[in-house]
């Protein structure tokens, strides 16, 4: 069996604050829309779905219960049509579509979605809680620190400046601007409506496209208090990473994901049922995988998980036309880039999280619908997508253009 990418869609990226245009719309409503989407553009019979598989973060309140379940249920989906709910922190989004692959792959199934959800304005990051940060036993072995410090200690192991952390930064706000003006999205945007059907969001509202290397540089680091100070997660890097003197914190919310708003959904199938209703494909997928990585710097996985990827499907890195990468930090991908030996022309070049914004458990669908979007429309052939996680991992997903 082979698995196609039949469609992607996604909501616009509400700022994800009680000013937020997305804060009235549940994280339930949310998914319903591109649910609904997926199957009225696709004009399916929804008893044909296999599954539902979305990510979430914070599967607790509005976000429990198994949304993809509910999701489906509410978006008048058959009741044939299970649903469940994953979690691999940032990459959910994209764990969930390699999931929906794996049964298309295995034959268990010939439709399913996989997407992701996040109401970041309504249900608070890390309000799940969990051992990893909580337990001081699991925190202790696993030398944990908050992302952002982790970040920090990658931009001073790897030589990383606050300016290149900057300038990335600012041309991400460019990118992103000129592919909202020259319509690069529309493919896949779904304007997310209210109960009474008006529209509350059709853009990506977290932009800020006027940032510049000044104004960026009078922002103060957001993770220098935490590391320098109570709790001093300085010296947990140190203890990790004896060779450095100190870190060097470059981070601030600038040159930093976006706390946002979101859901995104992908529609993979088998050519038999694509045929069925008259659907083209729109890429072949042709590797998945995901990876672990040392767990206090956390966010090193994609470079590891790309080298999995481009072994599983018997390439090289020169057979990716195009490379798309979280944009969780700016020395995420300057450390990738660094890594991989790539050119900034190629990967992320419409932007990113630092722009847009990162929802995390639906980032990774969205960022995959990014991609694909972007073959179709510069005619290129094959591309790289994958994202950092939590805890240290990488997730990524290579896909071929039809």
């Amino acid at each position: 069996m082979e698995a196609y990418i039949y469609d992607a869609v996604r909501t616009p990226r509400g700022r994800g604050k009680a000013d937020g245009s997305l804060h009235e719309i549940t994280p339930i409503q949310l998914a319903t829309q591109v649910l609904e989407a997926v199957r009225d553009r696709n004009q399916i019979d929804t008893a044909d779905v296999d599954d539902v598989i979305l990510g979430c973060v914070s599967p607790v309140g509005e976000q429990g219960a198994d949304i993809a379940r509910v999701a489906a249920l509410n978006a008048d989906y058959a009741q044939t049509v299970p649903g469940v709910q994953i979690n691999r922190f940032c990459a959910s989004g994209l764990e969930a579509v390699n999931m929906a692959a794996a049964k298309v792959f295995s034959g268990e199934a010939m439709f399913a979605i996989g997407g992701g959800v996040e109401s970041m304005s309504r249900v608070p990051m890390a309000s799940d809680g969990g051992a990893w940060a909580m337990d001081p036993a699991v925190a202790y072995k696993t030398y944990f620190a908050p992302q952002g410090i982790g970040a920090d200690v990658i931009a001073t192991k790897f030589g990383i400046s606050r300016d290149d952390a900057d300038a990335y930064a600012v041309e991400s706000q460019k990118r992103a601007k000129q592919a909202w003006d020259e319509g690069r999205f529309k493919k896949s945007i779904l304007p997310v409506k209210d109960v009474i059907g008006q529209v509350v969001l059709d853009h990506d509202e977290h932009m800020r496209p006027d940032a510049t290397m000044q104004s960026l540089g009078s922002l103060k680091p957001s993770f220098a208090a935490l590391g320098e100070e109570m709790p001093g997660f300085d010296t947990v890097a140190l203890l990790r990473y004896p060779e450095l003197e100190k870190v060097n914190h470059v981070h601030h919310a600038g040159n930093s994901s976006g706390i946002v708003d979101g859901a995104a959904a992908v529609l993979v199938g088998s050519k038999e049922m694509g045929d069925k209703y008259g659907l083209t494909p729109r890429a072949r997928i042709k590797a998945m995988a995901s990876i672990g990585s040392e767990p206090l710097i956390m966010l090193t996985g994609p470079e590891f998980v790309a080298g999995k990827l481009l072994a599983r499907a018997g390439m090289t890195k020169d057979d990716i036309d195009l490379w798309e990468l979280n944009e969780a930090f700016a020395s995420v991908v300057l450390r990738y880039m660094q890594a991989m030996d790539l050119d900034h022309s190629r990967i992320n070049v419409n932007g990113g999280a630092i722009a847009m914004g990162h929802p995390l458990g639906a980032t990774g669908a969205m960022v995959l619908g990014t991609a694909l979007d972007e073959l179709e429309r510069s005619g290129k052939g094959t591309a790289l997508v994958n994202l950092c996680v939590g805890a240290g991992m990488g997730t990524g997903i290579i896909i071929e253009r039809i």
